[in-house]
């Protein structure tokens, strides 16, 4: 009777992924609003100033990421993940303390570069390495991690800072992210599936027969795997990459940005406690959306997915500018939700599918630099916006719709991804 073959290890790599995923999103990408809310509830800082402070975080960690692709490309992406771990752990616990507007924005760049290096890049890096046939649906379950740290962690820091404060909540926040990132890192993940004598997706190996010195083992040929594609000078000269990633500059604008103000947003109709059910509906749907994206994606072409998925985007937050009560709320976010986990697993899928591995942590890198001016002003010119619109945040919405659109046109005129071929072109 013949054994079941094992479970591909690469499976436990998606597995871990989405496990660090779940806390260093939780406890920063999804938990901007409350950390927003709670410093504008200070005298010494307002909504406007806030939310300025969220904009630096994006930007810092966009040019952190030039730094943390290269570090993810030639080390241990362990390292990396472990040392943002603790830089943001420290950021975090600091957060409460600050008393200027000029310290609010240091600690918020700080917390930026550590977010970098524990979160998209070295993850999708790591994942994408380990996958290709399967790659969209492997991308799409570790990438669920970053809504169910919406789901599971958000409501939990709501609670927290009701309950302890948040001088005494940031602090255990910051010990959350530490325990949650690096032991799993080191425990379950590894650099590539050469590093343990594996090929990509699985795949049986390629042996050398050439004996060594009469008694060195065989060896595995899989390095080929993981420098297939275009280097980073190809890939900027198609006019793919100049669409993808100018786009997302606008769909991550509205994405944060609405993401940031969610909590304002529901308190401007719900309760407290019905705030905090609400601001859960947005990940939980992120979650159920990249799940079936994964599916769908493997299905029919991934640009005509991508443009539908922006087109649903911009609906969502023209649903949510209505201000229409809390049911047009809870299917505005349940929308938007779809959107989010989606948008955030295509931009790496598609790189990886346009350009292949061979540079896709610069490549990456770079263009997560680009939508991080995006990411950067999302919060904080929605924030402007909310002021000037008397404190009323339809009309904040309705300029997230705007940008949501714009970064869709510009996808559009990208045109089809080009097929990744090797070259020998220096990357």
């Amino acid at each position: 009777m013949s054994q079941a073959a094992p479970i591909y290890y690469g499976w436990k790599i998606v597995a871990a992924i989405l496990f660090t995923l779940t806390f260093s999103s939780g406890l920063s990408f999804y938990n901007h609003s409350i950390y927003l809310n709670a410093l504008a509830a200070t005298p010494a800082f307002t909504v406007q100033t806030a939310s300025i402070a969220v904009s630096l975080f994006f930007f810092s960690g966009g040019l952190a990421g030039l730094w943390v692709a290269r570090w993810v490309q030639n080390y241990d992406p362990r390292y990396c993940l472990s040392a943002g771990a603790i830089v943001s752990a420290a950021a975090l616990s600091l957060l409460p303390f600050v008393e200027t507007v000029t310290q609010l924005y240091a600690v918020y760049c700080v917390f930026g570069v550590g977010f970098s290096a524990s979160s998209l890049i070295p993850a999708t890096t790591i994942v994408a390495r380990w996958f290709k046939r399967r790659r969209a649906m492997a991308l799409s379950i570790a990438s669920t991690g970053l809504s169910l740290g919406g789901v599971i962690l958000t409501p939990v820091c709501v609670l927290l800072v009701e309950r302890l404060g948040f001088t005494l909540a940031a602090p255990l926040m910051g010990v959350f992210y530490v325990v949650g990132v690096i032991p799993a890192a080191w425990i379950w993940l590894r650099a590539s599936p050469e590093s343990m004598g594996l090929r990509i997706d699985g795949d049986a190996a390629e042996q050398d027969q050439t004996p060594r010195d009469g008694n060195e083992p065989e060896k595995v040929r899989s390095k080929a795997d993981i420098e297939d594609g275009l280097s980073f000078r190809e890939a900027r000269g198609t006019r793919f990459f100049w669409g993808i990633a100018p786009a997302y500059i606008f769909l991550l604008m509205a994405q944060v940005g609405g993401i940031a103000h969610q909590f304002g947003l529901a308190r401007e109709t719900l309760n407290e406690a019905q705030t905090a059910l609400a601001v859960a509906i947005l990940p939980v749907m992120s979650i159920v959306g990249r799940l079936l994206g994964g599916w769908v994606v493997d299905k029919v072409p991934i640009r005509r997915f991508a443009l539908f998925i922006m087109l649903l985007q911009i609906l969502a937050l023209a649903i949510l500018s209505l201000g229409a009560g809390p049911v047009a709320l809870c299917l505005g976010l349940a929308v938007f939700g779809c959107t989010v986990g989606n948008l955030l697993m295509l931009q790496p899928l598609l790189i990886a599918e346009a350009f292949g591995l061979r540079a896709y942590a610069r490549i990456f890198s770079v263009a997560n630099l680009m939508s991080s001016w995006g990411t950067a002003a999302g919060p904080a010119v929605m924030g402007y916006v909310f002021a000037l619109n008397a404190e009323q945040y339809s009309g904040a919405y309705l300029f997230a719709a705007a940008a949501a659109a714009l970064g869709f046109v510009l996808f559009a005129l990208g045109g089809p991804l080009p097929s990744a071929q090797k070259d020998s072109t220096p990357a």
